[in-house]
């Protein structure tokens, strides 16, 4: 390694950590707290990006919230068709709506969890605890990545077209996550 391999490595760790902290930073106000910057949230959870900018607690500018969109892995937030307003995809703890309309899913889908969540789950279903929805994953390796994040994972399996057949609304994500109000306990399976 010479100076300059150094040097980029070192800058970009830096560069990683200060997209991480922006990340969360958006996530915190466009999923949970707007008002903790005084930032409106639209009906469908739209800001302004400069708002965002002029409020923010931090140095941020309108190229590293881009890049911040365009490298979150978990695709969590879109930005409008002109580039001025940035929302949050899902995971919302106020009242947003999304304009997702119902759609039929697949056969199956996910539930990553934690095991120490498992018997109350399997007792009461899954509910979206502090959150509009419940998050479902389309394949069960993005379910166990979720588990994780929690704990020791346990995927649970939903029937969900079958819950569509008998009434349960689904809608789905711009980045590929199932949304639903809840699951009852009959429908899970380990």
């Amino acid at each position: 390694m010479n100076e300059f391999t150094i040097s980029t490595t070192m800058l970009l760790g830096c560069m990683d950590i200060s997209l991480a902290k922006i990340s969360k930073f958006l996530s915190y106000v466009l999923r949970h707290k707007p008002e903790a910057i005084g930032l409106e949230l639209d009906a469908e959870g739209w800001a302004s990006i400069q708002v965002i900018i002029n409020k923010a607690d931090m140095p941020i500018d309108r190229s590293i919230i881009e890049q911040a969109v365009s490298t979150n892995d978990k695709q969590r937030f879109a930005l409008s068709e002109d580039g001025q307003y940035i929302r949050a995809n899902q995971g919302h703890s106020i009242d947003i709506n999304l304009g997702l309309k119902p759609k039929a899913p697949p056969v199956d889908l996910y539930h990553g969890t934690a095991k120490r969540f498992l018997e109350n789950i399997l007792c009461e279903g899954l509910k979206p605890q502090n959150r509009q929805y419940v998050h479902l994953s389309p394949d069960e390796e993005t379910a166990h990545k979720v588990g994780q994040r929690h704990g020791s994972p346990v995927i649970l399996k939903i029937p969900a077209l079958e819950m569509h057949k008998s009434g349960h609304e689904f809608f789905l994500t711009e980045n590929g996550i199932w949304l639903i109000k809840n699951v009852s306990a009959k429908y899970l399976n380990r």
